[in-house]
C-alpha cells in the first residue's frame, strides 16, 4: 500500500473481531518498524510489552478496569483485541545520554527538558505500529492507562518501577457487525481544515499554497 493511503485510512478502531488472530510475523514487523522511530540523542529509551497470551490480556483488562461495574461499548469492543502492546517510556535512559560529554549536561536534571521527550519519542513509536497495521489490512487503537493503575500494571507486568506506561496499541481485525462498534463524540467532529492550524510565518496567518508554488 502506498504510504498516502496508508496514512489517509489509518482510524482509531474500537471494535475487534476476536475470532481472528494476528499473525506473529506481523506483529515482529509492528515492533522493527517501532524501532525506526526517532529518539533525542538516539536514546532508545523504549520498551514494548506484547501481549498475545489470552491470559495475558484478560490480566490487563482486570488491572486496568473496575469488575463491579458493567462493561460499556467501548470496552466490550477494545478488550476485544488479539494483541496489546504496552508502549513504555524511560526517562532515565535520556537523561542518562544527554549527561555524556558530547551533550554537555553534568547534571540529570529533567527540568532541563522542555518537553518530556521520552514520552514523544514514544508515541511516534507507537504511531510506526498504528501505520504498519494499517498497512498489513488491520486495525488498531492507541489508548491510555489512567494514573490510578500505572503502578498494578507495572507491578503486573514485571515492568522496572522507573519505567512509564505511556499508551497501549491495540491490534486486530475490525469488527464487521457496525451494532459493536462504540459511539461517541469523535465520529460526529470535523477534522480541523489545514488553513486553521497551520500558520506561515507567524502564528494567524494561515498557511495557503502561494503564488511561487511553495
Amino acid at each position: 500500500m502506498e504510504l498516502t493511503d496508508v496514512i489517509r485510512r489509518r482510524r482509531m478502531v474500537r471494535a475487534f473481531d476476536p475470532d481472528r488472530p494476528v499473525a506473529g510475523e506481523v506483529v515482529d514487523r509492528m515492533l522493527r518498524h517501532a524501532v525506526r522511530a526517532p529518539s533525542a540523542g538516539f536514546s532508545q529509551g523504549w520498551d514494548f510489552v506484547v501481549l498475545q497470551e489470552q491470559q495475558d490480556r484478560d490480566l490487563f483488562w482486570r488491572t486496568t478496569t473496575d469488575p463491579a461495574r458493567e462493561p460499556d461499548r467501548w470496552l466490550r469492543g477494545v478488550s476485544r483485541a488479539p494483541v496489546l502492546v504496552l508502549c513504555c517510556s524511560d526517562p532515565q535512559a535520556y537523561l542518562a545520554r544527554y549527561a555524556e560529554p558530547d551533550k554537555g549536561w553534568e547534571d540529570r536534571d529533567p527540568a532541563r527538558w522542555p518537553v518530556p521527550y521520552w514520552d514523544v519519542d514514544n508515541g511516534m513509536a507507537a504511531l510506526l505500529m498504528l501505520l504498519t497495521a494499517v498497512d498489513e489490512g488491520l486495525g488498531a487503537l492507541y489508548f491510555g492507562v489512567p494514573p490510578e493503575h500505572q503502578g498494578a500494571v507495572k507491578s503486573a507486568f514485571a515492568l522496572p518501577p522507573d519505567r512509564r506506561v505511556v499508551g497501549v496499541v491495540a491490534v486486530g481485525h475490525p469488527a464487521t457487525d457496525p451494532r459493536t462498534a462504540p459511539r461517541g463524540s469523535a465520529a460526529s467532529r470535523r477534522r480541523r481544515p489545514l488553513e486553521e492550524v497551520a500558520h506561515r510565518g507567524r502564528y494567524g496567518v494561515p498557511w495557503s499554497i502561494g503564488s511561487d508554488g511553495v
